[in-house]
């Protein structure tokens, strides 16, 4: 397969290279100012990989959309209105693509799923997303993981599925476009949530924390339309540990270092994901007290001990 990857950060760059790796032909555009494709460009690498010699690096964007059936974009989610934009006022018709999200988040100023993003800015909906727990510091040393593929169309998640298959990445493909997507951009909200507990000597409320995070978005998925019981599999729960544990984690670490007064020059998309969770939220009526807290505590400079806290002292609902 010829696949075109968009975005050479952390993930858009590993997916270049595990897409090469598997035997297919890989186009990875980054802008001309981007220090990430500037380091690529000069060593063939960067922190986490070398780029096997079957991947191409452009910086033209009209050439990485042209020359693939199969587009993989992993930019940040802030970005990607901005990005198919680009595509459409360069009069690039994807309709006939196959593309691919490879990313975790929902738009802050709307509130919107970046697959309702996709759709309505390139009147396409031949559109997957590939979510789902692992790092590129483990999944490059061949540990292997499982991950999931669900689309607006079945048969693409399907396709898909047997177009990335791997002994080092097993796919399953979702049928809960909705669930899948927010659970996926919610559980960033939740690692930053864990790593503040981190910070504060609180990781034992951990457990507490994944039970009631799992039992609001549940509820948010439902009013939104989709499956509840999507929170409880790869997008979200499943990716727990390797969010809210593990120390490869942006989000958990930025949590830990934002209660500690330290500095944090990373990516932590759960820091905008909660402002599109709040509109959610008032959107549908659906309380959700962590994603609550969070919000507080980085926008209205609330005291974190005292918001992370009373969260557990909250009455337990039966359900």
């Amino acid at each position: 397969m010829k696949i075109s990857v968009l975005g050479c950060g952390r993930w858009g760059s590993f997916h270049a290279w595990y897409c090469g790796k598997i035997g297919h032909d890989v186009t990875l555009y980054g802008r001309a100012n981007s220090k990430n494709m500037q380091r690529l460009e000069s060593t063939g690498g960067n922190d986490y990989l070398k780029l096997p010699e079957n991947v191409e690096l452009t910086k033209d964007l009209e050439y990485a959309v042209h020359t693939s059936n199969i587009i993989i974009i992993s930019v940040g989610a802030q970005s990607l209105r901005g990005l198919l934009q680009e595509i459409r006022d360069l009069y690039m018709d994807v309709r006939e693509k196959k593309i691919v999200l490879c990313m975790k988040g929902l738009e802050k100023t709307t509130g919107k799923r970046l697959s309702t993003i996709f759709a309505e800015t390139l009147e396409s909906q031949n559109v997957a997303v590939w979510v789902g727990p692992g790092h590129v510091q483990d999944l490059v040393q061949s540990i292997p993981n499982c991950m999931v593929i669900a689309a607006m169309k079945e048969n693409l998640a399907e396709e898909m599925v047997e177009v990335f298959k791997s002994p080092l990445i097993r796919f399953y493909y979702g049928t809960d476009l909705i669930g899948i997507e927010i659970g996926a951009a919610a559980k960033n909200v939740v690692g930053i949530a864990a790593g503040m507990l981190d910070g504060l000597n609180c990781t034992s409320l951990k457990g507490a924390l994944m039970a009631r995070g799992t039992a609001e978005l549940s509820r948010l998925v439902e009013s939104l339309g989709g499956d509840r019981m999507s929170i409880y599999g790869l997008s979200h729960l499943g990716d727990y540990e390797a969010t809210l544990f593990s120390n490869h984690s942006h989000n958990r670490k930025f949590g830990e270092d934002f209660v500690q007064n330290k500095q944090f020059d990373k990516l932590a998309e759960g820091t905008e994901t909660v402002v599109a969770l709040m509109k959610l939220s008032k959107i549908t009526g659906v309380e959700l007290p962590i994603c609550r807290a969070v919000y507080n505590i980085l926008y209205e400079n609330a005291e974190p001990e005292e918001q992370l806290m009373n969260l557990f002292m909250r009455s337990i609902k039966i359900e």
